[in-house]
């Protein structure tokens, strides 16, 4: 057995070109990386005989036939194929992860609602014990849709190893750091940051740091992809080389380990003799990234009024209806806020989407109280919401100087389709019963006279 230093056993590319500390920049890029010299073919995808007697196998995240510009296929070179790396499957019951359609009689989903940081548990949790969903939306057997979960890990996962079949995943951390030690290279990540785990890639979550919180987005439809940018041009929000790529790593371990494995919403388990992470080189597109929040640039208003909270996407994953997603991943962070005779927080509306929010750390300009870092806020579809009492006298009366909203980082999970509450977030997470009351105190200001504001 040979174990190696890096990643618990892992060993990475070295000296691989265009690598930065152990990454490779951009989004959707054609990435090509290998952890021996040599394992990487030339020319062609998949040789007779592989170099250090590895496998050829084609790892496939769109169909055959998609088009060009969205076709995604990564080819491994592997100590085993994959058909090693599983074998018979037994059910297995993760009580906390649920999957929609997830309608449960006896919760009300209609409402708009927040809740306090989940808190941690004395118990010991990982990655997949340790996974709260909280809304689920559409149907994970049609492929569209999302669930939105809230992570508690304080437990790394030995000698055992998870995939989806039905998602790829976006992990928005809060508090602690997680390394994700994937079948196409190693991930640290810690909050201010995100990862994208794309559907079918085995990886092991172990904990640098904990306890660990955060959010993840379950996307059940197609993968996410950068905005377009339309009349904002080629610059601004988030930049494709900001986005990192893990170079090739892999263990070469021969001990009993755990698959478990994520299947049209139901779970089951797996034993192989070794480890399945033995990618020694790949090159193609279809692969996990991580991304520096702080480097997204926001774009507004630089004169008046206050623009849609689309200007603020991160992410989208779309659905067949354009310009309607069925996930945009949204964050709103430090910015200034310099424009004229204008009410400057988000706006009371209700519209056609779900928006579950997140707060990251700081605080929320449109909820200044009751909101913070770790909580969870969700206004469903056509249900009206907006700023407080104290948010809307603050900003209604506030001298309109140029003015910088600091120290704050909140996203937005938000989807065309309803998001209905599981159990666990109607009855055991800390639902802020009074939350619904934040706008109570909203005063009758109504004058007939002209000319009164």
């Amino acid at each position: 057995m040979t174990r190696h230093e890096l990643a618990q056993g892992m060993v990475r590319a070295a000296g691989t070109t265009g690598t930065h500390d152990g990454y490779m920049p951009g989004f959707g890029n054609d990435f090509e990386t290998e952890a021996l010299p040599g394992a990487l073919p030339q020319g062609q995808n998949s040789p007779q005989k592989c170099e250090y007697g590895l496998y050829a196998e084609q790892l496939s995240g769109t169909a055959f036939t998609a088009p060009r510009g969205q076709n995604e296929r990564t080819w491994c070179y592997r100590i085993r194929p994959s058909v090693h790396h599983v074998g018979r499957f037994q059910k297995i019951d993760v009580p906390y992860w649920a999957s929609a359609p997830n309608i449960d009689p006896d919760v009300i989903s209609l409402g708009q609602y927040r809740w306090d940081p989940v808190p941690h548990s004395g118990d010991a949790l990982t990655w997949i014990t340790g996974m709260r969903t909280v809304t689920t939306a559409g149907d994970v057997n049609t492929q569209v849709g999302m669930a939105s979960h809230v992570y508690l890990v304080n437990t790394s996962m030995q000698d055992e190893y998870f995939f989806s079949a039905d998602s790829e995943l976006l992990v928005v951390p809060q508090e602690g750091k997680l390394r994700f030690c994937t079948e196409l290279g190693v991930i640290d990540l810690e909050p201010k940051e995100i990862a994208i785990l794309p559907r079918g890639l085995v990886y092991r979550v172990e904990v640098l740091e904990g306890p660990c919180r955060g959010f993840v987005c379950e996307n059940y439809g197609q993968k996410f992809d950068l905005p377009s940018r339309g009349p904002i041009g080629a610059n601004c929000l988030a930049n494709p080389r900001d986005f990192k790529c893990p170079v090739a790593a892999f263990e070469d371990r021969e001990t009993r380990s755990r698959v478990v494995i994520k299947w049209c919403g139901q779970f089951h388990e797996s034993w192989i003799g070794h480890s399945p992470l033995d990618v020694v080189a790949w090159h193609g597109n279809y692969c996990a990234y991580k991304y520096d929040l702080r480097t997204y640039s926001p774009v507004g208003a630089i004169l008046f009024d206050h623009p849609d909270p689309s200007i603020f996407t991160v992410l989208t994953a779309p659905s067949g209806q354009e310009g309607t997603a069925n996930i945009d991943f949204v964050l709103f962070r430090e910015r200034w806020m310099v424009a004229e005779h204008t009410f400057r927080p988000p706006w009371y509306h209700k519209n056609i989407m779900s928006e579950l929010m997140g707060n990251i750390y700081g605080q929320y300009d449109a909820k200044p109280q009751g909101f913070v870092p770790g909580g969870i806020s969700l206004h469903n579809m056509m249900l009206p919401h907006g700023p407080d009492r104290e948010a809307f006298e603050g900003a209604s009366n506030a001298d309109l100087k140029a003015h910088k909203l600091d120290n704050t980082m909140s996203f937005m999970f938000e989807t065309r389709f309803p998001q209905h509450l599981t159990a666990f977030a109607a009855k055991e997470a800390p639902l802020q019963d009074n939350y619904i009351d934040c706008w109570d105190s909203l005063e009758k200001k109504f004058d007939g006279t002209p000319g009164t504001k």
